[in-house]
């Protein structure tokens, strides 16, 4: 992750409206962010970033405004609705996955699990 975010970050300095380098900024601070007090604090140590909030801000860029990875940075961003009990954002971002991909049978299931 350390190497990804530091390409990503190389990037976004080249470039800053290549938004789809967000995400793997966003993905390092979300997952590490997740982790126990103790945790972070080593691994911010070694150089990592573990700002969950800073990941989610991240992640929405991508999904916002990302040409190329949009729909994977909504993916995460609908699963970490789910891991909040946000049912309301869950759902509306497997809405829009639905109508961007109406041919992904699997984000049609899960929106329906959760309107059922």
């Amino acid at each position: 992750m350390k190497s990804s975010r530091s390409v990503a970050e190389k990037l976004i300095a080249i470039d800053p409206e290549f938004n789809d380098a967000y995400l793997a900024i966003g993905i390092e601070n979300y997952v590490l962010g997740l982790r126990s007090a103790p945790t972070r604090w080593v691994l911010r140590l070694s150089g990592a970033e573990t700002d969950r909030n800073k990941g989610i801000a991240d992640l929405k860029i991508t999904a916002e405004k990302g040409r190329y990875l949009a729909p994977y940075a909504q993916i995460l961003l609908t699963i970490a609705a789910f891991r909040d009990h946000d049912v309301a954002a869950a759902r509306s971002l497997l809405s829009e996955l639905v109508r961007e991909f109406p041919q992904n049978q699997l984000y049609r299931t899960e929106l329906a699990r959760l309107q059922g």
